[in-house]
This record gives C-alpha cells, structure tokens and sequence, in this order.
C-alpha cells in the first residue's frame, strides 16, 4: 500500500513550495492542506516546534522545511544516486539558503529600505551564481546525471530571485539548463500550470 503523505502549510508558496515541486517531479500523490492564518492559533500548539510547514506521515508529524523537502526527496528517489551525490545536493540545498535570505528580505523591507535591498542582492548574486555555475555540472542537473531535489530547491529560489533581477542568469549557461531541466520535468510542469497564484 502507498505511503500516504498530509502536507500542511499556510496559502502560499514559500517555505512548502520545495516539498511539493519533489512531490510533483516524482509524480507522488499528496494532500496539500493550507489553512488560513486565522486558523493558526488553534493548530500551532499541536505542531512539533510550533512552525509550519508539517508533513505527516505513517503516524509521525515532521517539521522543519529543508527536514521534510529532503525527507520526500530520500522516499522518492531524488536526494542523488550515491550517499555522496546525496551529500553534495544537501551542501547545495544549504549553500542556496544564504541567496533564499536576501531575496526573502526584500519582501519584508519597508517601503523606504526596498531598493536598498535589492541592490544588495544585485550585488551579492552574481558571486553567488558564479560559484553554483563551477559546482553544477553540464546536463542541465546541480548533481549527476539525473534530477535531484536540489535542482528543484535551487529553481525554486532562483525563479523568485529573476522577479527582482531578470538577468540575473546571464552568463551562467549551465545554471540556466537547470532552470530548463526543472520546468521540462512533466510533472513540475503540470504543477507549474495549476498551483494556487499566491503572493509568495
């Protein structure tokens, strides 16, 4: 019997967005659950750490958004072929968090601040992409030969990043047939077309 998965999360994209893009590119059926914040009061003591996103899964409740995403990446075959296929997406997952934070700020910044803030993610990305585009290797996949959830983390991000700076992957070829890959993907693509228009 199939592994019956509940993801819980606000109306947005943000935090669950990676964990439905795995689930999506592995072609695996989920319940996508989003509660309104006036529910949150109710719900946040029955959470493990008080957060959401959670996944609930054979009994267990997990937290925690990177936890989950490389939870359902493991049980459906795109953490990496090799136990170090999988440490290097995990390093890429990670390393992405640092390019998530300055793109997450400029949402979040006052009026007067907004364009302080994009600058400064103008000035941190290309340095940033310069060393992805090293890592990444030539068949349009962060890791090997095949997609991994660290593709899909990174195209994620990335595609939030481009909102701020269109060009922001000029001159890096190989970060841009990820791009490709990811939303070549039939199921990312049948995702694409049909999820919720959220602010973020």
């Amino acid at each position: 019997m199939a592994q019956k998965y509940r993801l819980t999360y606000f109306n947005l994209r943000a935090r669950a967005e990676p964990t439905r893009l795995v689930f999506a590119a592995a072609g695996v059926e989920y319940e996508d659950v989003r509660i309104q914040r006036d529910k949150w009061p109710d719900l946040k003591p029955n959470t493990p750490m008080g957060q959401l996103p959670v996944l609930e899964v054979g009994g267990v409740t997990l937290c925690q958004s990177m936890a989950i995403a490389r939870y359902v990446a493991k049980e459906t075959g795109l953490a990496g072929k090799t136990k170090l296929e999988e440490a290097q997406a995990d390093m890429l997952v990670d390393g992405i968090d640092d390019l998530r934070g300055r793109q997450a700020v400029i949402r979040k910044a006052s009026e007067d601040r907004k364009e302080e803030c994009k600058k400064e993610l103008a000035d941190f990305a290309p340095d940033f992409l310069s060393k992805y585009e090293n890592l990444c290797g030539p068949h349009g996949h962060l890791v090997g030969d095949s997609l991994t959830w660290a593709d899909l983390v990174f195209y994620d991000v990335m595609s939030k990043v481009l909102v701020v700076l269109p060009g922001a992957l000029d001159g890096f070829p190989k970060l841009a047939k990820v791009m490709d890959t990811v939303t070549a993907n039939e199921g990312v693509a049948t995702w694409l077309a049909k999820r919720p228009d959220t602010p973020h």
